[in-house]
C-alpha cells in the first residue's frame, strides 16, 4: 500500500507528531466550479484550516499516486484540467493507479485515502446519498457504503438537496452510521438549513464531536460518523427556490438520459444556472464553514489523543 500512497512532507510530519490534520476532497476542484474559482476556493479552504490550528491535506490521485497533501502547484494542475480529470470512486482506483492516471477524489475515495494515511477528520461540501426515484433506478451513492465501513468523521452541510433525504437517512440508519447535527436537531440540506428531517443527535461543540469519535474508535466500531453542519444563516437559500430549481433540473436530466456518476455534476450545474449563480456562492460559503469546524474538531481530537 505504501508504494501507492504519497504523503506531503507537511502532512507526514504533522501525523508523526500527533498534530491535527484535516482531509479535503478534490472533486470540488475538478468538477465543482470553473477555473480559476476552483483553485482560489481550494486554497481559501486550506487557509481556513490553517487559521484554525490544523494542517490541510487535499487528497487526489495524481499520475497513479494516492496523494494526501497536494501542493499549490498540484491544486493548480487539477484546477486547470478540470472535468478532464476522472471523478474517481472506489471502483476506479485500481485502473487509475495501474494506468498512472489522475483522479478527482469523491467523498468515498477521500475517506479511503484519509484512513490509509491515518487522518480521522474530513471536511467536504455535501455527501452523496439515495437519489430521487432510486426505487426504480437503484442510484445510490457509494458514499453511504464508505461511511458504513471506514473510520473517518465526515463534516458536511448535509446531503445534497438533489437527493431523497428521507431515504438517505434510512440507509445510514440501516448501516449503523450516526448522523449528528452540529448545533441543530434538523438535517441541513446543503444550500438550505432546513429539510424537515431530524438527525440522530445534536452536538454543540467541537470538543464533544472529538470525544464522540474517539470513543467510537476505542470501541473498535466499524464505520464513520456523519456530522451535518448547516450553512451560515446569511448564505442559506430559501428552500422553495432551491426545490423548484431541483425539480426543473431533474426533468432536464431525464430528458437528456443522464445517469450514474454524471447525474450529480449535471444537476448541480443546472441548479447553479437556474439560481443565477447564487448556489455557487452558497456552495463556497458552506465549504469554508465546514473546514472551520473540521479544523476545530481535529485540534480537539489531537489534544485528547495526546492526553
Amino acid at each position: 500500500m505504501r508504494s501507492y500512497l504519497n504523503l506531503s512532507s507537511e502532512v507526514a510530519i504533522a501525523l508523526r507528531e500527533g498534530k491535527p490534520v484535516v482531509a479535503l476532497e478534490s472533486t470540488i476542484i475538478c468538477h465543482g466550479m470553473p477555473y480559476p474559482q476552483n483553485v482560489e476556493t481550494a486554497l481559501r479552504v486550506e487557509q481556513t484550516i490553517r487559521d484554525n490550528g490544523a494542517v490541510p491535506a487535499t487528497i487526489a490521485i495524481i499520475k497513479g499516486k494516492l496523494k494526501a497533501g497536494c501542493t499549490k502547484e498540484e491544486i493548480e494542475y487539477l484546477g486547470k484540467k478540470g472535468t478532464a480529470v476522472i471523478k474517481a470512486s472506489r471502483r476506479d482506483l485500481p485502473v487509475l493507479l495501474a494506468r498512472g492516471e489522475d483522479g478527482a477524489t469523491t467523498v468515498t475515495t477521500t475517506m479511503m485515502i484519509a484512513a490509509m494515511a491515518g487522518i480521522s477528520i474530513f471536511a467536504t461540501g455535501g455527501i452523496g446519498g439515495v437519489h430521487r426515484h432510486a426505487t426504480t433506478t437503484m442510484d445510490i451513492s457509494a458514499d453511504l457504503e464508505e461511511l458504513a465501513q471506514t473510520q473517518v468523521m465526515v463534516i458536511c452541510a448535509g446531503a445534497k438537496s438533489i437527493l431523497d433525504l428521507g431515504l438517505t437517512l434510512e440507509y445510514l440508519e440501516t448501516k449503523g452510521v450516526p448522523v449528528i447535527g452540529y448545533g441543530t436537531d434538523e438535517l441541513p440540506a446543503f444550500y438550505t438549513r432546513h429539510s424537515g428531517f431530524k438527525v440522530d443527535y445534536r452536538i454543540d461543540t467541537p470538543e464533544e464531536l472529538a470525544h464522540t469519535f474517539l470513543i467510537k474508535k476505542r470501541l473498535g466500531l466499524k464505520g464513520g460518523i456523519l456530522v451535518t453542519n448547516p450553512i451560515p444563516e446569511e448564505y442559506s437559500m430559501p428552500a422553495d427556490i432551491i426545490n423548484s430549481a431541483i425539480e426543473r433540473a431533474l426533468k432536464e436530466s431525464e430528458k437528456a438520459n443522464i445517469h450514474g456518476k454524471e447525474t450529480t455534476p449535471f444537476l448541480l450545474a443546472k441548479v447553479k444556472e437556474l439560481t443565477g449563480g447564487d448556489s455557487l456562492e452558497a456552495n463556497i460559503r458552506l465549504v469554508l464553514n465546514n473546514a472551520r469546524l473540521a479544523a476545530q474538531t481535529a485540534v480537539a481530537l489531537a489534544r485528547r489523543e495526546l492526553a
